[in-house]
Parts: structure tokens; sequence; C-alpha cells
């Protein structure tokens, strides 16, 4: 079976004037069908179009979601009018998809599936929901600092090469086994690899039963690309909706979602804007971003990667995906090459979670005085280079010592990198994370080096690193 077989009646016939790379101009001598259709051009199995927008002259401008090498000009091009579709329902659990609801796991293909449109509309502000419940993570840094709100939308920023799929990939780890409802993988442009190794490791957990995996991947043309979100997105709601099932939506990469936008933006003659992004580009994420809501009956709690061009926070897709979450978790560089692993910088991070009417006033605390501690560390930093750290006087010396102390409790082995790192992964409980962090800040640990507060779990394993 190939994503030609289900074509649907044929309503609409036209003939193919333009083909440039991704971009598809079709001629109708009738009606044109309605923007967002698909349709099918060439032989064989032939190209999958999208019709996008409506020129004169009886043209329709479609994205191709399908290689285009092949399609001539004069080919037919014929559609029902009906819209891209994914499948939905219990049938999908434990399977991986493309764009087009095509198995790609190498099992058999869904017999007769329910479907629905990729193009849906949020749900309405009276059937939202709003919680102030924790989604709790085992990772210290994240619950301490950058608290996730269950049915809100969390965002882990950073450059190449800085740990977002690593940390993405713990939390599917910490997270799947103990979250009762279903969990979403949608991978956007990103490599074929991460995709198959976390389908062996989701499979070897046990936890693919409960899970839907959904790619368009880096070598797919930049409509495959463009839609695939939506296709997840799509699932997600059938779970929360008709099923009343919570939904875990982990999404790696939305910049490559916004990037496959620039492309065919381009592509399709419309002026750039700002840095050569789309002029279109809030309102496309916006429609993605949206879709990802709660109601009374079930959530949608979403963990986004965004990949960040040369280290820049101020890029415009930062800065526009950054309007859409409750939480921002910042990787740093400069953190990830001192070996501060996951490589979250405390200072630029921020949850809207982080209210002592939420977490209660002891997390607040503790929190508010880890990163005033480590605030304070990073102001001293440059007189400890020039000067020395003697130079400093009793209480910034003290503050120095809990800054480095912090940074190392902070610090945890992952089950993800168990085959890398030789460590066994630790999962840390939210209360035991408080509890490190204050008696830190109370100096308990003064007596201790450094380096037994690096890589481990709870606090009271210092002791036994020190003997």
């Amino acid at each position: 079976m190939d994503e030609s077989a289900n074509r649907g009646d044929v309503g609409f016939k036209g003939r193919v004037v333009a083909v440039r790379g991704s971009v598809v101009d079709v001629v109708f001598e009738a009606e044109l069908p309605p923007v967002n259709a698909l349709l099918w051009a060439g032989e064989g199995p032939g190209a999958a179009l999208e019709v996008a927008d409506h020129l004169e002259g009886g043209r329709a401008r479609c994205i191709a979601l399908s290689p285009t090498a092949g399609l001539a000009r004069g080919d037919a091009a014929s559609g029902s009018g009906e819209p891209l579709t994914a499948p939905v329902g219990p049938e999908v659990l434990g399977r991986m998809f493309n764009v087009f609801g095509r198995a790609i796991d190498q099992g058999p293909q869904l017999s007769d599936p329910e479907r629905r449109s990729v193009h849906q509309a949020p749900i309405p502000l009276l059937r939202r929901s709003t919680s102030e419940d924790l989604f709790i993570t085992g990772i210290k840094a994240v619950d301490l600092l950058v608290p996730l709100e269950r049915g809100g939308k969390a965002g882990l920023f950073g450059g190449a090469g800085v740990g977002k799929t690593v940390v993405i990939t713990e939390l599917i780890n910490n997270m799947v086994g103990r979250h009762r409802g279903v969990s979403i993988f949608c991978g956007i442009g990103e490599r074929c690899r991460e995709g198959e190794e976390l389908y062996r490791d989701m499979d070897a957990a046990g936890v693919l039963p409960n899970t839907v995996m959904v790619f368009g991947q880096m070598n797919e043309s930049p409509g495959a690309r463009f839609r695939v979100g939506h296709a997840a997105l799509t699932m997600a709601e059938h779970f929360r909706d008709e099923r009343n099932q919570d939904v875990l939506l982990l999404i790696d990469n939305i910049f490559r979602f916004i990037q496959a936008g620039m492309e065919l933006s381009g592509l399709m003659g419309r002026l750039p804007s700002r840095m050569g992004y789309q002029p279109t580009l809030s309102t496309e994420l916006a429609e993605l971003e949206e879709r990802i809501a709660s109601t009374q009956g079930a959530s949608i709690t979403s963990i986004q990667a965004v990949y960040v061009p040369a280290d820049d926070l101020t890029d415009p897709s930062a800065v526009h995906t950054f309007s859409h979450l409750s939480a921002s978790i910042v990787l740093s560089r400069k953190r990830a090459g001192e070996g501060f692993y996951p490589a979250i910088d405390p200072l630029q991070s921020k949850s809207m979670m982080l209210t002592p009417r939420v977490v209660g006033r002891r997390h607040y605390e503790a929190a508010r005085e880890a990163r005033r501690t480590l605030a304070e560390y990073e102001e001293l930093k440059d007189i400890i280079a020039m000067l020395g750290i003697e130079e400093l006087s009793r209480e910034d010396r003290r503050t120095v010592y809990r800054a480095r102390r912090l940074e190392r409790f902070l610090t945890q082995p992952f089950f993800t990198t168990r085959h890398f790192t030789g460590q066994d992964g630790r999962m840390v409980e939210l209360e035991d994370t408080i509890d490190g962090c204050e008696r830190i800040l109370g100096d308990e640990f003064t007596d201790l080096p450094e380096s037994a507060l690096y890589m481990i779990g709870p606090i009271d394993e210092a002791r036994g690193h020190e003997a």
C-alpha cells in the first residue's frame, strides 16, 4: 500500500504548469479545489500536493508533500477536494507513522483506521481548562528552578550539540513509565538515526504500547516537515477529546517547522521579513501552538525542543516561540563545556509556575535563594579570574562555595546516557531536590569536596561518594 492508494473520488481535474522545487502550480479549467485540498499529480504513485493559494487564471499554487522528481509540465493532477488526513484511535498506539499516516516501522499497514483532517481549529475558550498542577519530571534542575505545568507548554532552547534531544529522551524515559495517558513523539526535520534509536529504546523499556511516533524526516520535502506537526496534533486531540486520555506530546524540533515554512515561503514568492523569515511566521506558529490545550476531561502537555541559531535567543524563531510557553528551559553551551549536564542555565530559564501560590512557600524560597546565590557567583567570576578567590570578603567566599556546590548538585546522570557515561541514571523526587538545595545553602556540606556532589541523585549520596 502506498500513500496514493487512498486518493478518493476525483472531483477536481487539472494539469501541472510549473514546478519550482517543492512548489507546483496547477491550472484547472473548471472550479478550483479549496485551500488545503490534497491533490495527486503525475503517473504511478505520483506526487502529493496540498493547495496553498488561489491565483488568477484558474491557477492553484500547491505545496508538495512528497518528492517532485519526474513531475513535468502538462502532467495531470486530480483530487477529491478533501484535505490531508491522519489516522486516529487506539490502532495507532505502538506504531511509527509518516505525514500521510503510513506506518514506517516495518509492521503491517493499518487496515481501515478512522481518519481526521490535520487542519483542525483550536478548541474554543469556553471549553478550555487551566490547572495549577505540577508535572514532575525527576530532573532536579527542571523541578526546582523551572517547574512544568500539567497541560502546559514547555520549551527546551539551545544551539547545536548542547543536549536538547538528550533531555527530551530522558523526559520520555522518566515520564512514560508513570504517565497514565498516551505519549506522542513528533520528529520534525530530525535525524532518521535518532528516531530509530528512540523506537528501539522505548520498545526495550516496555512503554511502546502507549506511545505513537510521527516523523517528517530531515531528508523529506519541506511540505512534509511543515505538516507533520499538525498530523501529530490531530492524533493527540482525538485521544483528548474522544477518549478523555491525558496526552504527553513531545516535539523535536519546533525550529525545523519554522524552517520548513521559511523554505516554502521563499519558493512561493513571498517577500521575507526580518532575517529572512517568512512574513507569516507568527501566524503559522500560532496555528500549531494554540491547538495544544486542555479541556475539563483531559489535557495535552507539550515539551518542545527549539534549536536556537548561533545561540542567539533574540532570533525571531526563538522570540515567537517564547510567547507561547509557560516554561522556558534554556540550555547553555558554556555550562555544557564545563561538564554540567543537563546544561540548564538557571538564570535564563523561567517558569510561570514558580510562584508561592502554586509550588508552595518552601519550594519558592529554596529556588529563589538558589538562583540568587548562582547570580552573585556569576558576578564574582570576573574578580576571581583577575585577583583570585582570596581577595574576596568572607561572605562572598561563602557565596562562591555554596554556588559551586549547588552547580554540581544540580547535575544528574541520565538513564538514556548510561552507555556513554557508564553511570546508572537517577530520578529524584521533588522533596529530595528541595531538601538537598536547602542543606547546601545552610552550609551543611562544607566538609565535603565539591566533587562529592557532582553527578549524584539525592543529596545523601554525597556521603557515599566521599566514602
